[in-house]
């Protein structure tokens, strides 16, 4: 069975050997027919010779396959039980044969995979999936059962994740692609299919109940097929099939020296057969093989999951339907009827009207579609529309959902306790087993009470392994309360995170002192102070004490060299969390505590100079700080001096023309939030940044920076109409040339503003400018009480233009 192999940085789903990316449809993965060599027959018990009434058969049984079709294992399963042989051949890493023995625990459920990664680089992999309806699955657990060996013989892993440039092989199969030719597309084209699946479902899958008395009659027919394109296309752009199906053959002989001829059958893609067929010798084998690159190699079983045998890509088998290819294999007797069943389950479950009529009316929609199709049997398709006309009145929304949780499934597969492992992946086992947290393919979301311990170590043990780079759980805002005691996560356990564990087992023998390890490592190797500050919120948050005596020596000498304001506001947020969380996880902070003083007394220092002299993007990223910075000093514990020089450093921007509009007006804004500046004064900076000396595009930062963006200026204009009637007489005064440079600023400001203040701020400018109607006081502007018809009415031409249309009250507006 060919893998799916990883490289670093590059995953693929191509065969054993090939650690590039193959196309959908590849040789190895699309194409897995049955076969038989010609003369094969039938043998008796293991080792007893002959079957009555059936001739002994000649030679090997080569049974070529497709991966993962459940017709395939069907048929493999009744070709071995007429013959069954003494030793049953895999296509397979030769590395697992000490692993085989397991596939009989009770514990072992697939969908599971073999995983092979190099010992000093386990980054570098490959996986071989198997889901029940594997055939190779099923003849190794056939094998097991009636005390036949199991041999697997492909190219061995050590040669595969070696060759990451591999130099062996055709390259044109890299340079030129579109030569690799899909067997099955061949064969169904011959057919006058023009969809290569349809034609293998309609040939393999669901010809059950119309299968030959002779289990081996089909398998000689493919093989032949087979033959017949390896004539006319040689290799078919996979240049190193040769050197794979070389190593095949050595096995085989191996084999058949060992149990003889008649008892040996062989499981491989049906691609495969035609050369091990074929009359080589071993010495020209054998020169196939020299030279190939060789690596350290270490293997075992892990779980794997359907979600992951229907990608086509990174650690996929590109296998479309994993759900209904299982449900083919498991229940070959009214295979339809069953499946519209737990359709309508499901369905039912999500609270839609589904009807036992429904379902016998769907059963007989796809059995119709069948017909006119000319299909043996109502296959995928035809089940699918059916469901969508019957059960689904005709919305593929719960179809989305017919096809998520069945067509492919969220079922994870399990292998036993003692299967071969690294440290680290047995600690992290233990964990979960000991914290009640399972892993899971299906994504769910968990809320935790850091108050409680379980859950502060459910909490700590996902931040350690994101520390790690196991991305077993991300966090996500909560939807319940806002404090900090809380967490939630959304988690989805992928199967390369066996790689990620095997990865950071280099970091140690537990999860606790690889993620300590691995912080003191990157606290060594940061480079600037925001990395290393964020570190800081990890190791607490990880509960890492032993971490951070170097993670603060690394921060103290990162922060005593950097001047830039820039880096130091984008560090101290991060500290300012870590001390709320420390605080509640019960950590010692006083260092911490002393470091982000520090950094807050020099970012005040600094930013003035530093707000001076921007462009347009430097000052928008400068706003984005000074909010930051502003956030984290309500974060550190109770300092009221420096919350009142950091206000007099705001007020400072708010006042000096030097500084870009944005920020002297985000600074207006904050000092104005926090009761440090009243409405007058506020109005007043308003009113000069308006006024008409200043730039059109300056004062169009000024406003974007005080009531911009998910600040609430949106309600702020629309309880103060002294601001917005100033903003209103700006933008009215405006020229129209200056109007359009100012337009983006003016969209984006107004346009983050909710549905229900846009409607009110328009209503509220639609009545126009009344100082004696909207306030008793004398010179302060407002709004009328009603609406002005003429200044509403300056908007229709616009509106003509835009609508395309004369006249807006004949086109019912």
């Amino acid at each position: 069975m060919a893998p799916v192999a990883s490289v670093p940085g590059r995953g693929t789903d191509g065969h054993v050997g090939d650690v590039t990316s193959a196309p959908a449809g590849g040789a190895d993965e699309s194409v897995r027919p049955v076969a038989s060599v010609p003369g094969g027959g039938t043998a008796g018990p293991v080792g007893s010779g002959s079957r009555a009434g059936r001739a002994r058969a000649e030679g090997p049984l080569l049974l070529g396959v497709r991966h993962h079709g459940p017709g395939s294992a069907r048929a493999v399963r009744a070709a071995l039980d007429d013959r069954r042989p003494a030793a049953v051949l895999i296509e397979g890493p030769p590395e697992a044969d000490g692993l085989v023995e397991l596939a009989a625990d009770q514990a072992m459920r697939p969908p599971v995979a073999l995983l092979a990664h190099a010992v000093d680089d386990p980054g570098r992999s490959a996986f071989w999936p198997f889901a029940a309806f594997s055939p190779e699955w099923v003849a190794i657990r056939w094998a097991l059962a009636h005390g036949a060996a199991v041999r697997f013989i492909d190219l061995p892993a050590a040669h595969t994740l070696a060759a990451t440039d591999p130099t062996w092989g055709d390259g044109d199969e890299e340079l030129h692609p579109e030569l690799r030719i899909d067997p099955v597309a061949e064969l169904a084209d011959a057919a006058g299919y023009d969809d290569p699946e349809r034609w293998w479902e309609d040939v393999i899958e669901l010809r059950g109940a119309t299968a030959s008395a002779d289990p081996t009659a089909p398998f000689a027919a493919l093989a032949e097929a087979m033959g017949s394109l390896r004539e006319t296309h040689g290799h078919g752009g996979h240049a190193r099939d040769l050197v794979r199906e070389a190593y095949m053959r050595l096995r085989l002989r191996a084999a058949r020296k060992e149990f003889g001829d008649d008892d040996v059958a062989v499981v491989c893609g049906a691609w495969h057969v035609p050369a091990l067929a074929r009359k080589t010798t071993a010495t020209a084998d054998r020169a196939l093989l020299k030279g190939l690159p060789k690596v350290k190699t270490g293997m075992t079983w892990v779980p794997w999951t359907h979600r992951r045998l229907a990608r086509r890509s990174g650690y996929g088998a590109g296998i479309d339907a994993p759900g209904w290819y299982e449900h083919l294999f498991a229940v070959p007797d009214r295979p339809v009827e069953r499946w519209m069943t737990k359709v309508a389950g499901l369905l039912r479950a999500e609270d839609r009207l589904v009807s036992p009529a429904h379902v016998i009316e769907s059963v007989r929609l796809a059995e119709t579609l069948a017909a006119m199709r000319g299909r043996p049997l109502a296959g995928l398709g035809e089940t699918t529309d059916a469901v969508r006309a019957v059960m689904c009145d005709g919305s593929d929304v719960p179809l989305d959902l017919v096809r998520d949780r069945l067509v492919v499934g969220d079922i994870l597969g399990e292998v036993p306790a003692d299967a071969p492992a690294v440290p680290l992946q047995r600690d992290l086992d233990r964990l979960q087993r000991g914290l009640r947290l399972k892993p899971e393919a299906v994504q769910r979301e968990v809320e935790l009470d850091l108050r409680k311990e379980n859950d502060a170590a459910r909490s700590r043990l996902l931040h350690r392994l994101r520390l790690l780079s196991v991305g077993w759980g991300e966090p996500v805002a909560g939807r319940g309360s806002t404090g900090t005691f809380r967490e939630s996560w959304r988690l989805r356990w992928e199967p390369e995170l066996h790689v990620r564990v095997a990865e950071a087992g280099v970091w140690g023998t537990t999860v606790a002192s690889a993620a300590t390890a691995r912080a003191e490592s990157r606290a060594l190797e940061a480079t600037s102070l925001a990395d290393v500050t964020s570190l800081a919120e990890q190791c607490l948050l990880a509960g890492l004490g032993e971490a951070l005596p170097v993670v603060m020596t690394a921060l103290a000498d990162r922060a005593a060299l950097d001047t830039d304001v820039g880096h130091l506001a984008q560090a101290l947020p991060a500290l300012a969390r870590s001390l709320r969380y420390g605080d509640v996880r019960a950590t010692d902070t006083a260092a911490l505590a002393e470091v982000a003083a520090g950094l807050a007394e020099r970012i005040r220092v600094g930013l003035p100079p530093a707000c001076t002299g921007l462009d347009a993007d430097a000052a928008a990223d400068m706003r984005g700080h000074l909010d930051a910075v502003h956030t984290a000093l309500a974060l550190l514990p109770d300092n009221a001096g420096l919350t009142d020089r950091w206000a007099r450093a705001l007020r400072g921007l708010a006042g000096r023309d030097s500084v870009p509009g944005v920020i002297r007006g985000r600074a207006a804004r904050l000092l104005l939030d926090e009761g440090r500046l009243d409405e007058d004064e506020a109005a007043r900076l308003m009113g000069l940044a308006l006024s008409p000396a200043t730039p059109p595009t300056d004062a169009a930062a000024w406003i974007e920076g005080f009531v911009g963006g998910a600040s609430g200026g949106g309600m702020l204009l629309v309880h103060d109409e002294r601001l917005l009637a100033l903003v209103d007489a700006w933008l009215t005064g405006v020229t129209g040339e200056a109007f359009i440079d100012v337009l983006p600023l003016l969209r984006r400001t107004f346009s983050a503003y909710e549905t229900g203040v846009r409607r009110t701020l328009g209503e509220l400018v639609a009545r126009g400018p009344s100082a004696a109607t909207a306030r008793p006081q004398a010179g302060t502007p407002g709004f009328a009480v009603h609406l002005d018809e003429e200044r509403a009415d300056a908007v229709l031409p616009v509106l003509r233009m835009l609508l395309g249309v004369d006249d807006l009250v004949g086109a019912g507006t």
